[in-house]
């Protein structure tokens, strides 16, 4: 941010309007910023027994973040790129949509989106509890099915057990409903007419839908990992085990 010197005189709106993450900074030490838009960082900081500098190291830090990519995590075997998914679930359920639903139920909109506000404060609960849902089977069905696929490659069950887990529901179906699962943010994008602003569009409506677009970015990425690389992977991995068991029954 420019005029690093003066921030903390500096109002909530202004150092928002700047740069719109550091209102997702603001939520990490518990502060609103639709609620002390007027107020300066140095006052909301002391209210909050932070210091200013904390603030900025945070928004520095996340700026400085830069995420894998596709080629990189392709050449990390499937154990690394699962961990790499459960972090990023980690951080969609306890970070990202936490704050974007402390900024729906909270923002007082003009009255030109009043309506659409209340309309997006009846779909999003129900959007998160269909997301978490959504990771919580992913995570009980799909991780777990390459955590078996692994204990059989290393001979942890019998013959029998074996067989029986691999016959299972195949991870290619897994793909296919998994695909078809995709376009979670379609109904917020046609409520919101793809997060679409004009020039009465006040501050707090402008930061909402930035944060929804990058949520909503980072979630085709993820999802593009999960049916580009992993589900493949693991198609690779069931057919080499079911290779290998087949191979055993036969000298048996």
């Amino acid at each position: 941010m420019p005029n690093s010197k003066n921030i903390p005189k500096r109002s909530i709106t202004e150092l928002v309007k700047e740069n719109y993450v550091f209102a997702a900074v603001l939520h990490h030490f518990g502060i609103k910023f639709y609620l002390y838009g007027e107020k300066s960082l140095e006052e909301v900081c002391k209210k909050f027994k932070v210091k200013p500098i904390q603030l900025m190291e945070v928004l520095e830090k996340w700026a400085s973040n830069k995420e894998p990519s596709s080629e990189e995590l392709y050449l990390h075997p499937i154990e690394v790129l699962v961990e790499y998914l459960r972090k990023k679930h980690y951080h969609f359920v306890c970070q990202q949509l936490p704050f974007l639903s402390h900024m729906i139920a909270g923002i007082q909109p003009s009255e030109a989106y009043k309506g659409l506000m209340d309309d997006l404060n009846l779909m999003f609960p129900l959007f998160v509890d269909d997301f978490i849902h959504h990771i919580h089977e992913e995570e009980n069905t799909l991780f777990k099915r390459i955590s078996l696929l692994h204990q059989i490659e290393n001979r942890q069950y019998s013959l029998l057990d074996a067989l029986k887990i691999l016959e299972a529901k195949p991870t290619h179906d897994m793909a296919l409903e998994h695909d078809a699962h995709d376009d979670e943010m379609e109904g917020i994008r046609k409520l919101t007419d793809n997060y679409k602003i004009n020039k009465n569009t006040g501050i707090e409506i402008k930061v909402l839908y930035h944060h929804l677009q990058e949520f909503e970015k980072e979630l085709i990425i993820h999802a593009r990992i999960e049916n580009d690389l992993l589900f493949p992977k693991v198609i690779e991995l069931e057919k080499e085990v079911k290779r290998k068991i087949q191979i055993q029954i036969q000298s048996n």
